[in-house]
């Protein structure tokens, strides 16, 4: 088979990782631009991709780039990948934040081959996962970024490192078993793990005698939509499965804080866009409104716990919980109308919509403050909201990002996160009027969090101790962050050029 643009994005990492891996270890320098090296290449032929996909003809199916070869004949696995517009977007985000989260991490120095080579593995898992239309090599992908991650966060995390890592695994591990049983299940039972295929076959699916297991099959597919439920709710994360992120995020280095955020909370997201809303369209209808209620508790409990914060990167972390639950809003008012409820499609469309640009929004804001926390950590030790104040003072550059950065956070008009958040709730309106009305109690505390934030870190007088300190953000942060904010401003006055690529995938994924 010839090698595709696909199969190089998902592989040239590995490729990368092995090389650094298999470098002298007294060679840092060289290993450090090797990933930086390597991760700009994927960066490169993603970019390509972005701007061949414009003018593609899709398949039957809707995808591009599609690559298929026998790889598992025993089981009927195939090496199936291929891009549509809900995964182009998330590939693309995935290339950026990669290199600018290797940058970052130049200031690491302990294990550095071991630290850069996990890191090329984490992008070849994630990269997998948004390629996969083989269910088979979706799961294999899935929890190939599990281990990188789990090692980033256990060696090179903070203090209570080891407690955070093992957390983060067991959550994720235990999602994952039921997704594994139930993918074999649909996949053995129907003949193909073809992902497109069982698409059109699934949600209609009758076995000989209408049983499995002695059970009906509607009792069946039910099951097997709380298994992927649960294991993609534990992923984004949903309340109430959102307790080990911030213990994740808190211990974890700087760059993997960027990327977990940034993507790997996608990853869930993206599971119920491509297998949960086509694979069970009457079950996501039925329980619609019971993801709308967790959607709503995770808007408000999160913007809530991220206000009660003294830990600069918590609060940023619980951030997360309350941006994630307006993708899950928009998800959920979707799958109420596509299963047939009732409802405007334009709506539903619109939330949809609004649901994927925010988790590309997301990535960019929440690698963005990522980012920024780590940078006044690097040089003053401490995250401690209550021990900062008058940093822009000595720090004005610092400063102005961080306003800039927290303002896209918090939605404001002209920025990046008031475009998706807007689309989310003009969408889920008309669907769920009570969850959009109460979610906005969340929005509320949103500005209330971001602002106490900005307050304690930039205002007021300098305190002593950071008299004659410097805190002002380095060069090489700058070069990491520029491209995240000039992103978050084009895509707050200009959305159309990503919005037109993603409403091709959900016009056809709602049957529009």
């Amino acid at each position: 088979m010839d090698i595709g643009v696909l199969s190089a994005i998902t592989f040239l990492p590995l490729a990368g990782a092995v090389v650094i891996i298999l470098l002298p270890r007294d060679m840092k320098k060289t290993a450090r631009w090797l990933a930086f090296g390597f991760s700009l290449a994927v960066l490169v032929l993603a970019i390509w991709l972005w701007f061949q996909f414009q003018t593609c003809e899709p398949s039957e199916a809707g995808y591009c780039f599609e690559e298929q070869t026998t790889w598992f004949g025993m089981i009927n696995a195939n090496w199936h990948v291929g891009v549509d517009g809900l995964s182009v977007p998330l590939v693309l985000l995935t290339a950026l934040l990669t290199p600018l989260a290797v940058l970052i991490s130049f200031e690491i120095e302990d294990r550095v081959h071991m630290y850069m080579s996990l890191f090329l593995m984490l992008e070849m898992g994630m990269m997998g996962v948004f390629v996969s239309l083989d269910l088979i090599i979706f799961f294999i992908f899935w929890e190939i970024g599990l281990v990188p991650m789990y090692f980033l966060i256990n060696i090179w995390g903070s203090a209570n490192k080891e407690y955070a890592s093992f957390k983060f695994f067991i959550y994720t591990m235990g999602g994952s078993l039921g997704l594994l049983l139930s993918i074999q299940l649909i996949g053995l039972t129907t003949g193909t793990f073809d992902i497109p295929t069982l698409a059109g076959i699934w949600p209609d699916f009758t076995p000989e005698g209408g049983t499995l297991f002695g059970l009906g099959i509607e009792t069946i597919k039910t099951i097997t939509f709380w298994a992927f439920f649960v294991a993609f709710a534990i992923k984004v994360p949903i309340w109430p499965f959102h307790t080990w992120l911030p213990d994740a995020h808190t211990e974890a280095p700087t760059a993997g804080s960027m990327i977990l955020a940034g993507v790997l909370l996608k990853l869930g997201a993206y599971g119920f866009l491509r297998l949960v809303l086509p694979f069970f369209p009457e079950q996501a209808a039925r329980f619609a409104g019971t993801i709308g209620v967790l959607a709503v508790l995770a808007i408000i409990m999160g913007a809530l716990a991220s206000f009660g914060q003294t830990d600069f990167k918590r609060l940023v972390a619980y951030s997360s919980v309350n941006h994630m639950g307006f993708v899950v809003l928009g998800i959920a008012a979707a799958a109420y109308v596509y299963g047939g409820r009732g409802g405007d499609s334009q709506s539903a469309i619109m939330a949809l919509n609004g649901a994927v640009l925010q988790m590309f929004n997301h990535g960019l804001s929440a690698a963005a403050m990522f980012l920024l926390v780590g940078a006044l950590y690097h040089k003053a030790h401490t995250r401690d909201l209550t021990r900062f104040g008058g940093v822009w003072v000595i720090a004005p550059v610092y400063g102005g990002i961080l306003l800039f950065s927290s303002m896209a956070s918090l939605g404001l008009p002209g920025l990046n996160g008031f475009v998706s958040e807007y689309m989310v709730v003009q969408g889920a309106w008309p669907i769920f009027t009570l969850y959009t009305a109460l979610a906005m109690i969340g929005l509320f505390f949103t500005g209330a969090y971001i602002l106490k934030g900005i307050q304690k870190v930039l205002h007021g007088p300098v305190k002593d101790e950071w008299k004659g300190h410097n805190l002002e953000i380095e060069v090489r942060e700058v070069v990491a962050i520029a491209p995240l904010l000039v992103l978050m401003l084009v895509i707050g006055v200009w959305p159309n050029w990503l919005v037109s690529v993603i409403n091709q995938a959900v016009s056809r994924l709602l049957g529009a």
